[in-house]
Order: structure tokens, then C-alpha cells, then sequence
């Protein structure tokens, strides 16, 4: 039969298919990529770190639980990649399980050090180049006014996941598309890439594709809560209620501070996430052009508690970590050291202090690529806030696993 002799909604299939097909077949012919050293390698105990915990016992505990709870859903056998190593999720959660029993005490420093490396393996992540450092930055849940309404004390929407948004898994067409996916608008008769930043906010109908679930007071709020990936809505009635992030136009992610540099808006040594929005704020004819740099647009959903990282688990103050997934294993238990801001009660900057502590791999970021960076959550508030928004300093990272003999699989 031929593609004019199908019915309507079959030769849509038809359509569909085929363009698939062919995005598949380019990409696979494309030239393979260029191996790259493990992200991950395992140090004997002479270099290995003094691991000494800053934070709150409590909360690490917490934030075990929510790896354990995503690990438990997985398939036991399934591997997880520490490097060029290979581990069980089952092994991993035997891990973490350890690790809990062994923290519950509440041990010394030395005794926690002692028992770290009688059961444990450490890796060290490669980092950036010879120096194995990685870029730390930090994000946190931002509370921002809204309303159920559009008015004009509220125009801006933040818009759900639209009716002709397609996520496409292009593992199902060739073997070595493992992993890869595209993001495109389905138009009835094939996939183009969805629209950017700047096409989303000109088109007048697109409320009609995407319904608003909030609406904002302007759009470097929306702006903020799209390159965190979730936040609380407060209404006028006191009610608040979570968002967090659906899916996304497929664009890659473009960073304006870099932008503002270059154009010499704001200097490398002040910026920061408070003066990437204070001169938005303050510059009102350019935010706009600023902005669409970044051609990424977000889409959110309401949730009952959030903030939820990209596990599916609730994120931890201080205890998660967003890592390169392709990298790093998710809902491993990790160890940082880097310098980490001091923030006054009133929500200010009051210097930079030395931050040691064990962290879990529960969250991912268009931004954070590689085996050289990492996010840190720091929760929400003012403190948090400030916290985040100063943060982007290098420091160390390391990943822990029982060892072989000590796992009892």
C-alpha cells in the first residue's frame, strides 16, 4: 500500500517512524566519540583524605535513606560504574547500609577514619586536568510570590509540560544510542526541534499548548526558578505549594554570567547568582536579550513535597549532591572538601570557611557536565539563597564503596 493510500493517523505513524529512523541512522553515523579517562579512580590509603564530617549526623542518615529508597527500586544486578570498576546496585546499597550502621554511633574522627578503610574502597574523581580539582557551584529551592491567576501584578506563567512536547529514547533504534535522547515538537507529520527560549516567550498562544500552573511577578523570577529546577509558590492567602521541573525544551543549556562578563556588565570577581538578578532588576531593556541566551526553557509540575532531585527522592540541606550521571554513580555515598560561604543570620555574606562532609550523588543538571563539576544543595531561605548564589569554588571529590570482600553477596 502506498504512504497516500494510508488512513490519516497511520500515515502520521508513518511519518513519525521514519523521521526517527533517520535521526537515528545520522547519529549513529556520526564519528565516534573520543575516549575519555575514567572519571573515577581508586587510591590506596596513603592517598586517601582525612575524612572529618562538619555537618549534622542526622541529616547525612536522612539523606542515606533517600538513596536507599530510590536503590531498592532498582534492579539488584543492574551495574553501577565506579570508573572503570563495576559494582551491583545490590552491592551499593550493602554499602550504604554499612556506612549508616557505622555513623549511627556517632564515632571520633579517628575511629571513623579507622573503620573507612578497613571496609571501604575510595575512589577519587578525576576533575579538571592534573590538578583533580572540581568546579563546586550550589543551588537551592527558591520561594517566590505567585498567584493561580494572571494579573497584571502577576503576568508571567510558569507553564506545565506542553500537549506537542516528544521525548524521544534513541536506544530502541541502534545499540550504540544508548543513552541518548532527543527532545523535539511533534507537528503532526514529523519532529523538529522544540522552540527556544525566545520563541516560547513571543508566542502568544502558547498558554494554549502548555497551561499555566502559577503565575509569577515577572520573568527573572521565572528565570531563577527555571535554573534551579524547583521552588515554592506563595500565594497572597499564605498558602505554598512545590513545583518542580517536568521537562524541558531539549535546548542546551548557555550561562548568562558568562555572557555578562564578557560583555563586561559584571566583573569575573562579583559575580554571583544575587548580581546576575540584581542587574536584570536594574537593566529592564536588556533582560530580555540577556536571558534568551540561554535558550533553555523549563517545564514544571505541581508535587506534593519537594524539593525532589532527579532520582525521584527528596533533596537534603548540605547532603546532596548533583553530579554528571554519565560520570558519576547516582545515589553513591561521596566526600567533598572545598571552601563553602559564611552567611550571617540576616542572609549576608560574612567571609568563607574550610567545609569537609559526606554528601549522596542524588541530582543532575544541564550545567553540571563532566567529571569536573558538581552542585551542592543548600536547601531554602535566605541563607540558602546566599549560599548558593556565591558558591563556585574548586575543591575535592571522592566516591566510597564496601569493599568486594566485605559486601557478603
Amino acid at each position: 500500500m502506498s504512504a497516500d493510500a494510508l488512513p490519516d493517523c497511520k500515515f502520521r505513524r508513518w511519518c513519525l517512524v521514519s523521521v526517527l529512523v533517520i535521526v537515528a541512522i545520522c547519529i549513529s553515523c556520526a564519528p565516534k566519540p573520543v575516549l575519555r579517562e575514567p572519571a573515577l579512580v581508586c587510591i590506596p590509603a596513603g592517598e586517601q583524605p582525612q575524612f572529618v564530617d562538619d555537618a549534622d549526623y542526622e541529616q547525612l542518615a536522612r539523606s542515606i535513606e533517600m538513596s536507599l529508597v530510590y536503590l531498592r527500586k532498582r534492579p539488584p544486578q543492574k551495574e553501577v560504574r565506579f570508573g572503570a570498576d563495576t559494582y551491583t546496585v545490590a552491592h551499593l546499597i550493602r554499602s550504604l547500609e554499612r556506612f549508616a550502621d557505622l555513623i549511627e554511633d556517632r564515632p571520633s574522627p579517628e575511629l571513623l577514619n579507622r573503620r573507612i578503610r578497613e571496609h571501604f574502597l575510595v575512589y577519587r574523581a578525576a576533575g579538571q586536568g592534573d590538578t583533580h580539582q572540581v568546579l563546586f557551584t550550589g543551588y537551592y529551592e527558591p520561594i517566590l510570590h505567585g498567584s493561580l491567576t494572571r494579573s497584571d501584578r502577576f503576568p508571567v506563567a510558569v507553564h506545565s509540560r506542553p500537549a506537542d512536547l516528544v521525548e524521544i529514547d534513541l536506544s530502541a533504534f541502534a545499540r550504540d544510542l544508548k543513552g541518548r535522547r532527543i527532545v523535539g515538537q511533534y507537528t503532526g507529520r514529523t519532529v523538529i526541534p522544540y522552540p527556544d527560549r525566545q520563541q516560547i516567550r513571543q508566542d502568544a498562544a502558547f498558554d494554549q499548548k502548555a497551561t499555566p500552573i502559577a503565575w509569577l511577578r515577572d520573568d527573572v523570577d521565572l528565570f531563577n526558578l527555571m535554573v534551579q529546577g524547583s521552588g515554592k509558590i506563595v500565594l497572597d492567602d499564605g498558602e505554598m505549594f512545590d513545583v518542580h521541573f517536568d521537562a524541558s525544551n531539549g535546548r542546551a543549556y548557555r550561562s548568562i554570567g558568562r555572557l555578562l562578563i564578557v560583555q563586561d556588565k559584571i566583573s569575573k570577581d562579583k559575580m554571583s547568582m544575587q548580581a546576575i538578578r540584581d542587574y536584570l532588576k536594574a537593566n529592564p531593556d536588556e533582560a530580555d536579550a540577556v536571558m534568551d541566551h540561554n535558550p533553555r526553557y523549563i517545564f514544571f509540575h505541581r508535587i506534593e513535597q519537594g524539593p525532589l532531585g532527579a532520582l525521584g527522592v527528596s533533596l537534603t540541606p548540605n547532603r546532596s549532591l548533583a553530579v554528571d550521571r554519565q560520570r558519576f554513580p547516582m545515589a553513591a555515598l561521596a566526600f567533598i572538601a572545598l571552601p563553602t560561604p559564611r552567611v550571617d543570620d540576616e542572609g549576608r555574606l560574612d567571609g568563607w570557611q574550610s567545609y569537609h562532609g559526606f554528601v549522596l550523588a542524588q541530582d543532575t543538571g544541564s550545567a553540571i557536565t563532566g567529571a569536573g563539576r558538581a552542585d551542592l544543595f543548600w536547601g531554602h531561605g535566605a541563607r540558602a539563597e546566599t549560599a548558593a548564589g556565591h558558591l563556585k569554588h574548586d575543591g575535592r571529590l571522592y566516591f566510597l564503596v564496601l569493599k568486594p570482600t566485605e559486601a557478603g553477596l
